[in-house]
């Protein structure tokens, strides 16, 4: 399952960097991944958790603001530039939703990710769940 909403509150899964099920990036960031890489890398991942969101909410329209984000970085031993890597994941919320929707937001440096991915991100929205008319 991608997304699940209970209440208003709706969770995604972890996200890696896929276009139709294609990772596009692999590899640890401050090794073979550059910090431009990773962010636009990051960015991927937060489009497919609200998308993953906005298809058990309804669409897209229905996804009101994010309440948290957290951002895994398969990280090399010396690379700290975490929030960096983050911010092409606020980038994309920012961009979709607005300024006003971002979260707060964890950035964490971790060894590995699934199939050799360098970042990863869950997103928590609120989500309109009333029935439209």
């Amino acid at each position: 399952m991608a997304a699940t909403v209970h209440d208003s509150i709706a969770y995604s899964a972890g996200m890696t960097p896929r276009i139709d099920g294609v990772l596009q990036v692999s590899g640890v960031v401050g090794e073979a991944v550059d910090i431009t890489d990773a962010a636009t890398a990051a960015g991927m991942c937060a489009r497919n958790a609200l998308t993953a969101i906005a298809s058990v909410a309804g669409g897209m329209d229905r996804v009101e603001r994010c309440l948290r984000m957290t951002v895994y970085v398969a990280c090399a031993d010396n690379f700290f530039d975490l929030s960096a890597v983050a911010d092409g994941a606020s980038a994309v919320i920012a961009e979709i939703l607005g300024g006003e929707a971002l979260p707060v937001r964890a950035a964490i440096g971790v060894k590995n990710l699934p199939s050799g991915a360098p970042v990863e991100v869950d997103i928590t929205a609120v989500v309109d769940m009333k029935p439209h008319a």
